[in-house]
């Protein structure tokens, strides 16, 4: 550490961007801005034991990004969403992967969200699951307490809980005595092997043909480690974007959007809202008819 300088900064900045190498490609602007601003936290500490210069932590320039560019635009489709379900309900019904997917795109819920459930936070005669906030027993919530609700479901998302709780659920408790709501044979879910269902069910070769014209028996996305690579498979992430998407194209009002995903109604309209200009005049056309 002691050798590296602003020009080590520099060259680390530009083969990031450029992808200059056999195993790496070139980032996004948005990627490069987040390798850069952890790059910047680590200089500062190493910094503050005397391991590298003073002030080179400032030598780290961070691009800003534009509303646009700061908008990631991968989200899982309706269309897919409808087409992945559709499958997982009549070849796998009420499995741990059908009730993740079916719960992370009709709720828009984090991922961090989904795992903190436990058994005992549905109620069944609500129709909801209680979101609860819980750092000291490794479930902690992206926006802390104040990210604790009630979140509503249909008729069917009850019984499909009920279905696999019953079913497919293995009876475990985790370390601190609590029954995880999704699990394994040891226990609470880790987030690693929930994107990974995520990522193998949005691959549209799952339940229909490849749009890339590979084989599915040959193609190296089918793998565990390259799942995430595939160019139609979506984040967990993209599929919260998604079911945001659609609740406000459905018609929900964006006050309730913000309550039920836990968003601040400024993010949603940055980083969620995929309607176009005219879509949001006529929802708010219809609203105004309504009163």
């Amino acid at each position: 550490m002691n050798e590296v300088s602003g020009r080590t900064v520099h060259e680390y900045r530009v083969w990031r961007q450029n992808g200059e190498s056999d195993k790496y490609e070139a980032v996004s602007k948005a990627t490069l801005k987040g390798n850069l601003a952890t790059l910047r936290v680590f200089f500062e500490f190493c910094a503050s034991i005397n391991a590298v210069e003073s002030g080179l932590r400032e030598r780290v320039r961070v691009p800003t990004l534009s509303s646009e560019e700061a908008a990631r635009t991968e989200k899982l489709s309706e269309e897919d969403a409808e087409a992945a379900l559709e499958y997982l309900e009549k070849f796998r019904y009420a499995s741990r992967e059908h009730t993740i997917l079916t719960l992370l795109w009709h709720t828009g819920i984090r991922l961090g969200t989904l795992r903190s459930f436990d058994v005992g936070d549905l109620d069944i005669d609500d129709q909801c699951l209680d979101v609860r906030h819980q750092p000291d027993e490794g479930t902690p919530l992206k926006n802390g307490k104040s990210a604790e609700r009630s979140i509503a479901l249909g008729e069917y998302e009850v019984e499909l809980l009920q279905d696999y709780i019953e079913q497919n659920r293995p009876n475990v408790t985790d370390e601190y005595g609590r029954k995880p709501l999704f699990a394994s044979t040891q226990g609470r879910l880790s987030e690693s092997p929930i994107r990974l269902t995520v990522y193998r069910w949005t691959q549209p070769c799952r339940w229909a043909d490849c749009p890339h014209g590979e084989d599915p028996k040959s193609c190296e996305f089918r793998n565990r480690e390259e799942m995430s690579s595939c160019p139609s498979s979506i984040s967990p992430h993209g599929v919260r974007r998604g079911a945001i998407t659609k609740h406000l194209r459905d018609g929900t009002p964006e006050e309730v959007v913000s309550d039920r995903m836990n968003s601040s109604r400024e993010v949603i309209d940055q980083h969620y809202d995929e309607r176009s200009e005219r879509e949001k005049m006529r929802h708010r056309r219809n609203l105004i008819q309504d009163l």
